[in-house]
């Protein structure tokens, strides 16, 4: 599969940051700007989501709790068991950016994109991918703490309320003022959804800079970041494999199983990127490193499956259900897979 033009412009900020890393001043303000743009695109989030289509994902309930246990519990113990791979495979450094990988929300864009490619419930991926994020915002830094200990460096009540006011505080804003500007938002997403990827440009070159004022990049060996690919490699698979057949063991049907699949093996980005910054401090460009390297992977992974369930033959007892469904497949194509 071709690399995402998106991915091309996260490596083409890296770069930059590693030639013009912001110091002094100018870091101050890229800081600044990266919290303020991260608090919109949240307030967009809010803006988007319908309220009813929200307490009408309630409903279903048992597929929402299952990619939340796949998002939160399955992932986190899997990135536990992982530590039996330092120093073998991984540094210290680069297995606390994979440990915090594994409890960051899920995506919205990309798992609702897939599910529709593939023919799966729409419906329950928007509210899947919804829910996990904001869930996150409380249970990542509360996980973070638990489980990174002095590795998050700036863990403390008052990370954990930075996050709130930075990324919960603009969604809910974002809700309230739905009734005035959903409509406008919508009209103009495709314009909009350039701000969501400028947020995570502007966070990753901030993160970035940090990072090469403080001279940590020379922890990093081309030996040691194959070696984290490889252990990603193993983690997006055996999460795939676990949601598909985990879900089928659980009796959901066809389409519920492929929301499930897509919401419950992907990490979210835009969620983890202003996370890190917070919870990691000057130590954020190697955390997020991991999840960078995931979130490449995961799409290219993904994008080839759902190519390939558009194909599938339901079988006995999976038929494609209801028209509503398939409208709200339609409604969500072209939500893209570059955020999230």
């Amino acid at each position: 599969m071709p690399i995402d033009p998106y991915i091309l412009l996260l490596l083409g900020t890296v770069g930059l940051a590693a030639l013009l890393p912001a110091r002094g001043t100018a870091a101050d303000v890229a800081s600044g700007a990266s919290s303020g743009a991260i608090a919109f695109l949240f307030f967009l989030y809010g803006a988007r989501l319908s309220t009813r289509e929200a307490l009408d994902g309630l409903k279903h309930w048992r597929l929402h709790v299952t990619v939340l246990a796949c998002t939160f519990l399955v992932f986190p113990l899997l990135g536990l068991a992982a530590r039996g791979l330092v120093p073998v495979f991984l540094t210290d450094p680069l297995y606390q950016g994979l440990l915090f990988l594994t409890l960051v929300p899920s995506t919205i864009q990309s798992s609702i994109a897939f599910t529709s490619m593939a023919r799966g419930n729409v419906p329950a991926a928007i509210c899947a991918g919804s829910f996990s994020s904001l869930v996150g915002i409380v249970v990542t830094p509360l996980l973070a703490a638990a489980l990174l200990g002095g590795g998050t460096g700036g863990f403390s009540a008052d990370s954990v309320l930075e996050i709130v006011l930075q990324l919960l505080v603009p969604f809910l804003a974002g809700q309230l003022l739905r009734r005035w500007i959903g409509e406008f938002v919508a009209r103009h997403k495709k314009v909009l959804g350039l701000v969501d990827r400028g947020s995570i440009l502007l966070v990753v070159y901030t993160a970035f800079s940090e990072g090469m004022v403080q001279g940590i990049w020379h922890q990093v060996s081309p030996g040691r970041l194959a070696g984290l690919m490889v252990v990603e490699a193993v983690l997006l698979a055996v999460m795939l494999t676990l949601t598909w057949y985990g879900a089928k063991a659980l009796r959901f049907g066809r389409e519920d199983r492929i929301a499930i699949q897509f919401a419950g093996s992907k990490k979210s980005l835009a969620s983890g990127l202003p996370m890190a910054s917070v919870l990691f401090g000057a130590h954020a460009s190697l955390a997020v490193l991991p999840l960078m390297l995931f979130h490449q992977m995961q799409l290219m992974v993904c994008a080839v499956i759902a190519k390939r369930r558009s194909h599938d033959e339901p079988g006995p007892g999976e038929e494609l259900s209801a028209p509503a469904s398939a409208a709200a497949s339609r409604n969500a194509v072209g939500t893209g897979t570059r955020s999230g």
